[in-house]
């Protein structure tokens, strides 16, 4: 982020927000915070329309603050929105750390994928034991229907054999002449 940006969001004057961090370089390390080159930043006040016309054609070139820049920069200011960001961003570490030694360790993930792992392992045995009982239990009903389809046919022709074998019962008008 740029320092004027900072020094909006931080309630403070930019040149202001520049001294502090000139009088505590020793904090800003090059990946922390750099100044850009007078090439740098023509070519991106050339580049970007959204800059404040304030900025455009200032003589000083600004700073810019990675995000461990930003964090240190809220430790160096004095400004009531600054100490309530460090003030938070205290209590953001400490939250983490509290998260980092409540969280699982590897070794408890590495026995939970082994614990998955063998569950798999397990059902896709299941699987493949009930696909088999499956298929057998699928095949004893194929012969069971095909030995009751043959047993109605052959009670069916049974049937019709002893139709044309039995002699009618009844009275019966025969005709003489």
């Amino acid at each position: 982020m740029f320092d004027f940006d900072l020094a909006g969001m931080y309630g403070i004057e930019t040149r202001r927000l520049k001294e502090q961090v000139r009088r505590n370089l020793d904090r800003f390390p090059p990946d922390f915070m750099f100044e850009l080159k007078k090439e740098e930043w023509k070519e991106l006040v050339a580049n970007c329309d959204k800059l404040p016309a304030t900025v455009k054609h200032s003589p000083t070139m600004p700073f810019v603050f990675t995000q461990e820049g930003v964090a240190m920069l809220s430790g160096v200011l004095r400004s009531p929105t600054a100490v309530q960001v460090n003030i938070n961003i205290m209590r953001a570490f400490v939250y983490m750390r509290q998260y980092v030694l409540q969280t699982p360790t590897y070794q408890d993930f590495a026995s939970l994928k082994d614990k998955i792992q063998a569950l798999e392992e397990r059902s896709e045995e299941n699987l493949k034991t009930v696909n088999e009982l499956s298929e057998d239990t699928q095949n004893s009903l194929d012969e069971i229907y095909l030995a009751l389809s043959e047993l109605a046919i052959k009670k069916q022709l049974e049937q019709n054999s002893e139709q044309t074998q039995r002699k009618r019962i009844g009275f019966s008008l025969t005709e003489k002449k």
